[in-house]
């Protein structure tokens, strides 16, 4: 089985942290977006990543040769950002038989050990939500099988969102469709989305079933990365009882790095202060604080603090880039 991961996007939802590195690359719960994301495939015997890097793509291949050394990885580069299908597209050759898609801004929870026995010719990973309209929505007809997938419908009649997670028996089957759904133009609000190849293979009498996830976490804002990282603190990322905490207070969970600086601070609860950091008399909690930064007199909630960022003396919510300056006179 092969797996395409598309992150070729420029995360202008994220800025200004995607000024200087890209989405993936956001520390949540101590590691990238990205690292959470293949941790998803670990149970999966998988023959090689391809991932579609495009915006920044050099720092997504330094971080997989760097942390991923033993997997099989293939960087292809998506110079036109032209939405999901081109990306997807670019791996044609190299895909031809048993597929995953993934996105790199969804982490997701569910089994995958049973892909190999899988019945149907496709399936499709979905949550139920209350507002659907900026997702793609799977509709079930007789026998409780896919016959339409809709990319961000008008309503809300239809609330099973797709999150982004599809598998196919024959991906090479799949790139024929893209090719229709390109050479026909077929796109949806300006732009070439997966769901349309999807509808493509399904008129053409793919049976696709639908597989319910329990958790459903989005990196692609601000607050839902602060929520993704809550999450992971709550579940597995806590690292707080291997913190010697000699000079701060502690308050679980959180995700501290071992060369951290912390003195007459506390710490938590939900939050993570990268490699690095120095922190100094102040409270930080529900937040994330990335490598290199200092935060000095401050209290932060809620706050996103860029890589090598200075923060002096404040007591409000900051979305703050990486080797930015608040606070100093």
């Amino acid at each position: 089985m092969k797996v395409i991961i598309p992150l070729a996007g420029f995360g202008t939802r994220l800025r200004p942290h995607t000024f200087s590195k890209p989405k993936p690359l956001m520390n949540v719960a101590g590691t990238p977006v990205l690292g959470h994301v293949l941790a998803m495939f670990r149970d999966v015997e998988v023959e090689e990543f391809i991932l579609i890097t495009g915006y920044m793509g050099e720092q997504i291949e330094a971080y997989i040769n760097a942390e991923f050394p033993d997997i099989e990885a293939r960087f292809l580069e998506q110079k036109e950002l032209n939405g999901q299908s081109p990306a997807v597209l670019l791996a044609r050759d190299f895909v031809n038989g048993p597929l995953l898609i993934g996105f790199a801004d969804t982490i997701v929870e569910t089994d995958l050990t049973g892909m190999h026995a899988e019945a149907c010719d496709a399936v499709a990973w979905v949550k139920q939500v209350q507002d659907p309209r900026r997702f793609g929505v799977a509709v079930r007809g007789e026998g409780g099988y896919v016959n339409r997938i809709i990319e961000k419908p008008d309503s809300v009649s239809n609330n099973l969102a797709v999150v982004g997670f599809y598998f196919l028996q024959d991906g090479a089957r799949l790139m024929d469709a893209i090719e229709k759904q390109v050479g026909g133009h077929m796109q949806t609000k300006g732009e070439y989305y997966l769901a349309d190849a999807m509808q493509i293979l399904l008129d053409e009498g793919m049976q696709m079933r639908v597989q319910e996830v329990d958790i459903w976490e989005d990196c692609g804002k601000p607050e839902s990365v602060l929520h993704t990282n809550k999450h992971l603190l709550q579940h597995g990322h806590d690292n707080s009882a291997a913190v010697v905490a000699r000079d701060y207070v502690v308050m679980p969970p959180v995700n501290i790095h071992a060369d951290a600086q912390i003195r007459d601070s506390v710490i938590g609860p939900f939050a993570t202060i990268g490699a690095d950091c120095h922190i100094d008399g102040s409270i930080i909690r529900d937040s994330i604080v990335d490598q290199g930064a200092r935060i000095t007199d401050a209290v932060l909630a809620q706050s996103l603090i860029g890589r090598g960022a200075r923060v002096k003396g404040r007591f409000r919510t900051f979305n703050v880039g990486d080797e930015s300056e608040l606070g100093f006179e």
